[in-house]
């Protein structure tokens, strides 16, 4: 049996990198898969597509979860056509790098809207359903930047160290409920964006790792599936660093 089999899974930001990586990863495994995504009508349609093909069902839907109502019509919707959930991996994310001095507000805003006023706002949105039904695995993506910091990211690091906080704090107040909610923190993860980088700073990050190579997306979505089954039933309150050994 599949580790997810009949299981329905909330994914933010789903259509590209870790986000895409875990739906593809649930999907093998049984999940099906209600996701966002704020652009790509095209994009969203295709992942649809791909995802169907393990013979789940897959559903976008097109909503900023930076937004309260647009995250409460999100997860009404989802209950309405699935039924139920049983895991939310909240992974919207975007980075507006800059150091502080430079640092306009909107940027700061920005990113703490997307990356940790949206983990609120889907799993207090959520709640109501999780409560009911007494059961629910809440993951949050945060970051090794939330741990340790980063020059030039104070914005997205104190949005990351905020949802490791709200994490532990979710994990103590749903427990009795059978509701479990845990982090995992991302090392240097080769995606679409870091593709872009220059080769010679992406060989620097490289050689600080102790295991010597980036991690993949399927990584980052195999500790999501852990944590998503029932695998991980007396697992709550936690941080999961996917790193390569970054963090010791």
């Amino acid at each position: 049996m599949k580790l997810l089999e009949g299981k329905v899974a909330i994914i933010t930001g789903a259509t590209r990198g870790i986000g895409k990586g875990i739906a593809e990863k649930f999907a093998e495994n049984g999940a099906n898969i209600a996701f966002t995504y704020v652009s790509s009508d095209d994009q969203a349609r295709k992942l649809e597509t791909e995802l169907s093909k393990h013979g789940i069902k897959a559903k976008g839907y097109k909503s900023n979860a930076a937004e309260y109502a647009a995250a409460e019509e999100f997860i009404n919707n989802v209950v309405e056509e699935f039924g139920q959930i049983d895991a939310i991996v909240n992974n919207a994310g975007i980075t507006r790098d800059g150091l502080l001095m430079r640092m306009s507000e909107e940027n700061w805003d920005d990113v703490m809207n997307v990356n940790l006023k949206s983990v609120f706002n889907i799993t207090k949105c959520a709640l109501r359903t999780l409560l009911k039904q007494k059961f629910g695995s809440i993951i949050n993506m945060s970051s090794v930047v939330g741990i340790e910091g980063n020059a030039g990211q104070s914005n997205y690091a104190a949005s990351k160290a905020g949802i490791i906080g709200f994490t532990k704090s979710i994990a103590q107040e749903l427990g009795s409920r059978n509701i479990r909610c845990n982090a995992i923190c991302p090392g240097f993860i080769e995606t679409e964006m870091t593709a872009q980088l220059d080769q010679t700073i992406m060989e620097g990050w490289i050689e600080d790792i102790p295991m010597k190579r980036a991690g993949t997306p399927e990584d980052v979505a195999n500790a999501a599936l852990f944590l998503a089954s029932d695998l991980s039933t007396y697992v709550s309150g936690q941080t999961l660093n996917v790193c390569g050994g970054m963090q010791t």
